[in-house]
């Protein structure tokens, strides 16, 4: 079934809000838009960034504590991603159709009221992500400082000249960046746009550079994708394989969720899914492969395994070659910052009062709230790294199961869009007070059951049950919603005005 929309939504054409939306849900930012104009490279180059972040390969090296020999990271890290691509491209539908970000669209499912609930989830994930990168990316900018300047040295032990587990060189980077960030997203979307294409085809030239560098310096034949301690041999490798790519799915799963912020720029469709094969796994397989052999390469070259690209470049004999590479992964890691975890909360906390709140305030906002975190404390070694992505799975996989369970198994794939901006009580997305209680009560219960095996790890069987923390919610809130859903008639006969887009 093609989507509906309203003849306003369908022939569009500038970005301004409709006179006829109900101003308490709408601003110039959260209604349709009316030129959509990316394309395929547009979303490529936004994948780019977020792959090629200091996070991306800190968590692809953190799957080598596991126990798992390198070939066996690199098919979970495949495999993962390509799960990613395919649930990237059923969540870009609804927003890219509707011209209309993540939050608005969850208003089909949640009500026009009840959308606030995985806006603001999503928005204080985001603060969450958005403090982790700035700190690993600051953690580049200390290399540089002390590189260039000896004597500061002693300012980057948080045990002498530090505070609430930072150091005071730390402390310094994290607010230049924070900075930094501020400035580049309050230039607007379009200059967003133009920092993130440049910024992930800038990390592969950095990423060559440091491989052929260690090539050149151990020799071909110190190539090996058996890395670390490898405890898991034949079968017994299989659930261990299964836990890390539902980390990999984890750690996408923010993006992944609001990608409609994204997908809603595109042209079309196929522009996006042109954009998530190029982006997700074929973009990914040549990361991962760098990521796999630049690591292995550490071991001959230094002694031990680093699988924090920062430290290795700080190794370089070169003060040229670590001030370059460094300010490169910081530069791209800002660049996914601002698109995955600036954007995201600027429209959820937008949502919340749109004549109130701005983009760019909503932004400010989540800027903010990432200091107070402390993210440093989150995402310090692959223990606390992999809690820290089980935990905000669980939260996330809800959200999405019940958008999906809405728009393709519930609705169909029926867009009212005019209905989305209407606070009147015979409104198709109205419910109960302008609340669905059904995906209420779905994300809840999904929420509650994912995060459950995660704070009882040391429970039998839990461990193991949290590491798939995305996808218990994801499934269980999905079922919910649709069982309940269809039981109670949520679909209300389309308004007469609708059409067919």
């Amino acid at each position: 079934m093609t989507d509906i929309v309203t003849p306003a939504a369908a022939a569009a054409e500038t970005p301004a809000a409709t006179p006829d939306y109900d101003p308490r849900l709408t601003n110039d930012d959260l209604a349709p838009l009316k030129k959509q104009t990316w394309g395929s490279y547009h979303i490529f180059a936004f994948w780019m960034s977020d792959v090629h972040s200091v996070g991306g390969y800190v968590t692809a090296g953190s799957l080598f504590a596991l126990g798992l020999a390198g070939w066996q990271v690199l098919a979970a890290l495949l495999i993962g991603i390509t799960i990613v691509y395919f649930l990237c491209n059923l969540v870009a539908a609804p927003s890219q159709r509707a011209g209309v970000p993540y939050p608005v669209m969850c208003r089909s499912a949640f009500g026009v009221k009840g959308a606030n609930i995985p806006a603001i989830i999503r928005g204080l994930i985001a603060v969450a992500w958005y403090g982790i990168q700035t700190y690993l990316a600051s953690a580049a900018l200390i290399v540089v400082a002390v590189k260039l300047f000896p004597s500061l040295a002693p300012y980057a032990v948080s045990g002498d000249y530090g505070f609430l587990g930072l150091s005071l060189l730390g402390w310094c980077a994290y607010l230049v960046l924070w900075v930094v960030q501020a400035a580049v997203f309050w230039q607007g979307m379009e200059s967003i746009r133009k920092f993130i294409d440049f910024c992930g085809p800038a990390v592969y030239v950095v990423m060559f550079f440091l491989c052929g560098y260690l090539i050149y310096k151990a020799g071909w034949g110190s190539i090996d994708l058996q890395l670390g301690s490898v405890k898991y041999h034949g079968w017994d490798a299989l659930p261990v394989v299964l836990g890390a790519i539902a980390l990999v799915v984890s750690y996408f799963c923010g993006p992944m969720l609001n990608f409609g912020d994204f997908s809603r720029y595109s042209k079309s469709m196929a522009a996006v899914k042109r954009g998530n094969l190029l982006g997700l796994p074929v973009n990914f397989l040549a990361f991962s492969l760098l990521v796999v052999i630049t690591a292995s390469l550490t071991i001959p070259v230094y002694g031990e395994l680093i699988t924090d690209p920062v430290e290795t470049v700080s190794r370089i004999d070169s003060t040229f070659a670590i001030v370059l590479g460094a300010l490169t992964f910081t530069i791209a890691t800002v660049g996914i910052n601002i698109v995955a975890n600036f954007i995201s909360p600027a429209f959820d906390f937008s949502h919340v009062s749109p004549q109130k709140i701005s983009w760019r305030m909503g932004g400010m906002i989540a800027a903010v709230g990432s200091v107070l975190i402390t993210p440093w404390n989150l995402y310090n070694n692959p223990d606390v790294i992999h809690y820290t992505l089980e935990v905000l799975g669980a939260f996330i996989g809800p959200l999405f199961g019940v958008l999906i369970a809405d728009y393709y198994l519930v609705r169909k794939r029926e867009i009212v869009v005019d209905e989305l901006f209407t606070m009147a009580e015979t409104g198709k997305y109205w419910y109960t007070k302008g609340f669905n209680p059904v995906a209420v009560i779905s994300t809840v219960i999904g929420a509650i059951a994912a995060v459950f095996p995660v704070l009882a790890k040391n429970v039998y069987g839990m461990h193991t049950a949290a590491e798939y923390s995305w996808f218990i919610g994801c499934g269980l809130a999905l079922a919910i919603y649709y069982g309940l859903a269809t039981r109670t008639k949520l679909m209300a006969p389309a308004p007469a005005k609708a059409v067919a887009a």
